[in-house]
């Protein structure tokens, strides 16, 4: 709908009603503007409603609003935040994800893992982390995401790095009777399989007369996608070998020496054959030496041996086949009872379930010793890519070249078939009033509890070459092309493996629950420098229990022991045809160059105790009655008590406005462990810990209206982000013969960050505006682990023979304390144009951007077990650079949008001792496009496609940006995803 709006009748009216859920509203003036929003269905009104938010909004936030019902183009929420500025997303299995399943997985103006949701303002989270896992919201019961990237003393504590604000909808949001329903198929085109997507909603408002009225909204949604991560997964790491060719004299005398028995010296077969080399073994320092970590030990080496040795990462690359199946189902109830325009009565709920379930199919490839038309390439591993240059001076060569290709004579092969079902839930239930007594105070009193619960099954089947059958293995790695092939006996053929092992990889429990009080107000003073104070108060409380319940490996042999190397105890795999299958044959779309096709125990026949019934000698416990492994619990509670006052107030005829506030948070944690007991023998006692602090965080906001279209915004405020649950362990591990440990540490303080945002922001219209933003994070208090000699409570005093370097009776313990300062900082600048003359062509067209380059500083610690050494590294999952282009269109009938998303390279996972030994992701840009076409008023038909372009994020060796490689670690392949649906709305 073209409606032309008067600009401040639509931004008032937009701001009113999304702010509701953030702070409370003088009741009799939230009623008198409802008369003055006009909705606009379609592209412009979310648009609108966004610029609205970002504009009149006193802090510094971004939105992502759906004004018409279920209509945001992505398959997840977390792709759709990707396209405000300063935020990023990591991909996994075709989709956004997060890294490790817990968190939103959104780093935001440089940090990941550092930031807090809340869904409509109340704290939200996932069991065992302090986020809320956003992969499992669904777009269609989405109203709008809000990203505060410097959040006020308003908000609830815990964003260092930026508050995520969902928004569901409300009964508010509807003026009479409402019904929708969208339906959905989803498919993938390297998958190949079908899946739904329904969602639907009821609303419904009745006058009661005299100002009074009842409003109930109820809606539904399902949500199925498989996609496919087929991947070449390599070593990382230096992994020197020795090339000593079969023609040589060195290896005559190593071939002379074999007798037979020691599988690691070359065989005489080859012996004087000019076409194949034996890599010989190079060992390295250990970590705690000081010589040189991660460098090759050439004592004993000849000058020449020396100058032969050679690095090999990436070229134990095994064949990964991962089917990644998500269901997500939501429910959202909300009714509110307005008695008058100065009482409100409202209630909701909000329920969440995501359900991760991969099926694997790996095939490990152990490599011979023997390559045949070895090829190397030049590849200086110098002790900077090895150690950070841990000895200091000059950054020596320790190997100048790498193996790139060549064919791995009489390797051995162990295919796994795998099954993982991780589900989780969250669910929230509200209630509370909002009063008004008076016309210029008003109050709100919110209520509201909160249940989450994970559980993490992760169960194989591993198989292995049955007697004599080898493979020769031909491998080419160069840069994002890592091919394969194999020569041998057929890898489909079930007579050519034996059973080995079934291995509980985990089996594991969260069970999380809290609930928060709050008591708000906002109050209008007439005189003096403030306008309006708004104060509140919230008491909370967490709890998080985490059980483990895995039992490792079981023996797959004939008598219960590790399957011997002459196969003399092994179960032929073809012995049960009705539990296997064959990976699909379309591996990583060709560009491999293998197809697949290999035998592998079937995920879905791992499932109950259908292994158990085919192993009944296994020992394999019964489903249902895993034993607790004891050792492994661990619980925590946490109280919060929150106070903030804020005013609002302007100047300059208000041509300055702004809020200056503090937010007190007082926060008391108790955690326990089991640990071992001191006097009963193989028994565990609890070991509780508490601590307590307290944090105060001022925020101050101001914009500048330098013309009526045109502001200048500045901010600042301390935030706050306190430790996930599992570093407050407190549990204790030591090892009595060699007299070192770990512990947990219930003390670790919060990370506190100091925010600094500076913006230009000029507005062209109710849609059309441009930014450019420049922030700054100065963050207290990074994890790191450090070492001190202590005598622990609940174990004897070490007594052993070795040296720890500690007084006689004293463990080394390693724990994670506050230690470190580190930054963000980095520009934002956005933009959106919509054409909107009536005699242009282009007036159904738009257009939207965003850039952002964020520098940060991440301080890790690589000294020793005792000597703290500092250096400074990049923040993990994090990108210098990213931006996002929107090309959209919208009619009369037909709407669509085409987004393209780039991110330069980023770190995966945290940074360790030696670059050489890390993965980052290599730049990439993803290409979506969603196309609507209204077939009457009612019926609207869509399609969409994500990833038109067909790219997968590619893990490569090497750290982001410092040490990149250009190597392949685990090249991946996950293909296309279409959906086509019709929505209905009455």
């Amino acid at each position: 709908m073209n409606t032309k709006l008067k600009l401040s009748l639509k931004a008032t009216g937009i701001a009113l009603a999304v702010s509701q859920a953030f702070a409370p509203n003088a009741m009799a003036q939230a009623a008198a503007d409802e008369s003055a929003v006009i909705v606009v269905k379609g592209i412009r009104a979310s648009a609108r409603s966004s610029v609205a938010i970002k504009r009149d909004t006193m802090e510094v936030v971004d939105s992502i609003t759906a004004d018409d019902i279920g209509k945001l183009p992505d398959p997840n929420v977390a792709e759709t935040l990707t396209r405000i500025p300063g935020v990023q997303g990591y991909r996994f299995g075709g989709e956004g994800a997060s890294p490790s399943g817990n968190g939103s997985g959104l780093g935001i103006r440089g940090l990941t893992g550092q930031t807090a949701s809340v869904m409509n303002g109340r704290k939200f989270f996932t069991a065992g982390s302090r986020e809320y896992n956003i992969e499992g919201a669904i777009p269609g019961m989405i109203a709008g995401v809000d990203v505060y990237k410097n959040p006020s003393a308003e908000h609830i504590e815990g964003a260092i790095g930026g508050l995520i604000n969902i928004r569901t909808r409300n009964p508010s949001d509807f003026k009479g009777f409402t019904a929708a329903l969208n339906a959905n198929l989803r498919y993938n085109d390297l998958e190949k399989q079908k899946d739904p997507e329904l969602f639907g909603l009821i609303a419904n408002r009745f006058d009661l007369g005299g100002g009074s009225r009842i409003g109930v909204m109820a809606a539904v949604a399902y949500q199925k996608s498989a996609g496919r991560s087929d991947s070449t997964a390599g070593n990382r790491g230096p992994d020197y070998r020795r090339v000593v060719r079969a023609d040589s004299a060195e290896y005559a005398s190593l071939a002379a020496a074999n007798t037979g028995n020691n599988p690691n010296l070359p065989s005489s077969t080859y012996a004087g054959r000019k076409d194949v080399s034996y890599l010989a073994g190079v060992p390295t320092f250990p970590t705690s030496s000081t010589v040189g970590r991660n460098m090759p030990n050439t004592a004993g080496l000849s000058a020449d041996q020396i100058s032969n040795i050679v690095a090999q990462p990436g070229m134990l690359a095994n064949v990964f086949q991962e089917t990644i199946m998500r269901e997500r189902r939501g429910l959202n109830l909300a009714a509110d009872y307005r008695v008058s325009n100065t009482l409100r009565f409202f209630t909701e709920f909000n329920y969440t379930y995501y359900l991760y379930h991969q099926n694997y199919r790996f095939n490990f490839i152990d490599n011979g010793t023997h390559v045949q038309n070895l090829q190397t390439a030049p590849f200086p591993m110098t002790e900077g890519r090895a150690n950070r240059n841990w000895n200091g001076g000059s950054d020596d060569v320790l190997s100048a070249n790498r193996v790139m290709s060549g064919t791995f004579l009489n390797s051995s092969l162990r295919p796994w078939g795998g099954d993982e079902h991780t589900p989780y839930r969250t669910g929230i239930a509200v209630a509370g009033a909002e009063w008004s007594p008076t016309s210029d105070l008003s109050l709100k009193g919110d209520f509201n509890i909160i249940r989450s619960d994970k559980k993490q099954d992760n169960r194989r089947v591993e198989m292995a070459g049955a007697a004599g059958k080898l493979w020769d293995v031909s491998r080419f790695a160069e840069g994002e092309t890592n091919r394969i092939g194999f020569s041998g006996p057929s890898l489909s053929d079930p007579a050519n493996f034996v059973f080995s092992n079934y291995e509980s990889a985990a089996y594991n429990t969260w069970d999380d629950k809290g609930h928060a009080a709050s008591l708000s107000g906002v109050y209008s003073l007439d005189n003096g420098p403030f306008s309006h104070l708004k104060f509140g108060t919230r008491f909370a409380t967490q709890e998080s229990m985490f059980k483990n319940f895995g039992f490792g490996g079981r023996r797959l042999t004939t008598n219960g022991k590790d399957l011997a190397a002459d196969r003399s105890n092994g179960i032929l795999v073809s012995t049960k045809p009705g539990v296997l299958q064959n990976a699909p044959t379309n591996y990583m779309d060709g560009r491999a160059g293998f197809s697949g096709g290999y035998v592998v125990y079937s995920p879905d026949a791992l499932l109950g105790n259908q292994v158990a019934q085919q192993f009944p000698n296994a020992g394999i416990p019964a489903e249902g009655a895993y034993v607790e492994n004891a050792w492994g619990r661990r619980f925590m509670t946490e109280d919060t008590l929150a106070g903030y006052l804020t005013g609002e107030f302007s100047a300059l005829d208000e041509r300055v406005k702004g809020s200056v506030g503090v937010r007190v948070v007082r926060t008391e944690t108790s955690a326990t462990a089991r640990v071992a007991s001191p006097t009963i023998a193989n028994t565990f006692v609890d070991h509780t810990e508490t601590s307590s602090y307290n944090n105060v965080l001022p925020t101050f906001n101001a914009t500048y209206t330098i013309a009526p279209d045109f502001l200048a915004r500045f901010a600042y405020g301390r935030g706050m982000t306190r430790p996930n649950p599992d570093l407050l362990n407190p549990a204790i591990s030591v090892n009595t013969v060699n007299g070192t440990g770990s512990m947990g540490n219930t003390a670790l303080r919060p990370q506190v960050a100091d925010s600094f945002d500076l913006s230009l922001e000029r507005y062209f219209s109710g849609t059309n505006y441009v930014s450019a933003a420049v922030f700054a994070k100065n963050i207290d208090g990074f994890f790191n682990k450090v070492s001190n000699c202590r005598t622990v409570d609940v174990y004897p005093a070490y007594a052993g023979i070795e040296n720890n370097g500690c007084a006689p009776g004293q463990y080394l313990i390693s724990q994670d304390i506050n230690a470190e300062k580190g930054w963000a900082r980095g520009v934002e600048l956005a933009g959106q144009w919509f054409f909107d003359a009536k005699d242009n062509w282009l007036r159904d067209f738009g257009v939207a951007a965003s850039y952002t380059f964020v520098d940060t500083s991440n301080p890790i610690n690589i000294g020793d077990s005792v000597n703290k050494r500092i250096v400074d590294t990049i923040q993990p999952f994090v990108s210098k650079h990213s931006y996002s282009l929107s090309g959209l269109y919208e009619g009369k009938k037909l709407s669509g949008r085409v987004v393209y998303t780039w991110r330069s390279s980023q770190q995966l996972g945290n940074i360790g001792q030696g670059p050489i030994g890390g993965s980052y992701v290599n730049p990439y840009g993803i290409l979506d496009a969603s196309l609507n076409y209204a077939i009457d008023d009612h019926l609207t038909l869509s399609v969409s496609a994500s990833n038109l372009t067909n790219v997968t994020p590619q893990r490569m060796i090497g750290e982001a940006q410092t040490h990149e490689t250009g190597m392949g670690a685990q090249l991946m392949a996950n293909g296309r995803m279409f959906a086509a649906g019709l929505r209905y709305k009455f």
